[in-house]
């Protein structure tokens, strides 16, 4: 590893360096959140395909988001021995040649270990993608970076939703999936090319020992333990209705073609929109009001889409969208501040609990959904909502009770 060059400083909007790393970035997000979700919009063809349930569908994804929370923290702490774009590039070429590989599975139990594989592969971008820009650019232009790596996140997991719902229903689902595979393969090769040797990282010696001790101590926090649910509750419950939407849309009494149905993801962008809102209200406001006006909000729209009414149902899912996206990003930010040390850590928790409850969760409301169809599912997803609403008040009443012994000294 070269020594730091004494001159060297982090790269800053408007230089080139800082476009390198920011359209690297953009790339890396793309092609890992469009290979993450590449094969939700294609569950109801599966199920057609091998004559399965939504449930077993639905593996598709869960043992994807699965295997990513499992691999998640080890990747962290790979990178801090070998290195951010060393684990970030190892990542995107492996998952890009098992996405490619994917359609050509001879059978749907090749295709579902094929999927978790994906996972494992997968989890190196997520997992250090922050550390990365943190360290790499200047800290006056760090909100705009991180920002320009999560629209390339959100973009992604549009386009891993729309393609192959447009492309299926033209083709197979085999070749909507090598479509869409092919377009992580251009976010991968573009980060690449664009992504600059990194000049202020460090390799340090890592051990079980003392990655558990880190661990464990976050653990201890009641703090972070409130949010690590809630980001399961979050994701699980987003997770579950779009996992099952397509289900309901394609049946009676609206019957809409996959190409249409698929459209229902750009819904998606109303989380584009809120994600950046909600940052900045929290810090004005602060996080908990922000916190506590989101999930009614989430749970205002789902209750929207249990009508048989397709205006209904699409302006719901737009609402439930956008306060899903509001509460994670504050939850998100919130881990970030009460970790007072060892961050990458407590990050990674966080997004294990994230993915773990897209999993979990997701594939129990495969269940709901057979059992009992949509309003079931509607009550599936509302019980997670009703344990993050009681979560984020635990974590107000903390807030409160903590700003009160603040100022104890101040009162005697």
């Amino acid at each position: 590893m070269t020594q730091l060059a004494p001159t060297a400083t982090p790269h800053q909007a408007g230089s080139s360096g800082y476009r390198r790393v920011t359209a690297a970035l953009y790339g890396a997000g793309l092609a890992s959140f469009a290979a993450m979700y590449c094969t939700q919009a294609l569950l109801p063809a599966l199920s057609a395909f091998y004559r399965i349930t939504p449930a077993t569908a639905a593996l598709s994804v869960s043992l994807t988001t699965g295997m990513l929370a499992l691999t998640i923290i080890p990747a962290s702490v790979l990178s801090e021995r070998y290195g951010r774009t060393t684990v970030m590039l190892t990542s995107g070429v492996v998952s890009s040649v098992i996405g490619l590989l994917l359609p050509f599975s001879p059978s749907l139990t090749v295709l579902l270990v094929g999927r978790a594989l994906h996972g494992i592969a997968l989890a190196g971008i997520p997992a250090v993608a922050m550390a990365f820009l943190a360290e790499e650019v200047h800290a006056s232009s760090l909100g705009s970076a991180m920002g320009r790596y999560i629209a390339g996140t959100t973009i992604g997991g549009l386009a891993g939703r729309l393609i192959p719902s447009l492309v299926v229903d033209v083709s197979s689902w085999q070749v909507a999936l090598l479509v869409c595979s092919l377009t992580t393969l251009v976010g991968t090769v573009a980060f690449a090319l664009l992504v600059p040797r990194s000049r202020f990282f460090t390799p340090k010696a890592v051990g079980l020992r003392a990655t558990m001790h880190n661990v464990a101590a976050h653990l201890r926090n009641p703090v972070l333990l409130k949010l690590f649910g809630l980001g399961f509750a979050l994701m699980g419950g987003f997770v579950t209705v779009y996992n099952y939407l397509g289900y309901r849309l394609s049946a009676a009494p609206f019957e809409l073609a996959s190409s249409t149905v698929g459209l229902i993801f750009l819904l998606y962008l109303a989380g584009t929109v809120t994600s950046s809102i909600a940052g900045r209200l929290a810090d004005r406001r602060g996080r908990a009001v922000v916190l506590g006006a989101a999930l009614p909000i989430a749970a205002g729209g789902l209750l929207m889409t249990v009508p048989h009414s397709l205006a209904a149902i699409i302006v719901g899912t737009g609402v439930f969208t956008a306060g899903f996206f509001a509460a994670h990003t504050v939850a998100s930010g919130w881990v970030g501040a009460v970790a007072r040390r060892d961050r990458a850590e407590a990050s990674a928790l966080y997004l294990f609990s994230y993915y773990l409850g897209g999993s979990v969760a997701g594939a129990c409301g495969g269940l709901a959904y057979s059992v009992g169809g949509w309003s079931t599912t509607v009550a599936f997803v509302g019980a997670l909502l009703l344990a993050a609403l009681l979560l984020a008040a635990s974590l107000v009443r903390g807030t409160a009770r903590a700003g009160l012994k603040a100022l104890q000294p101040v009162w005697g």
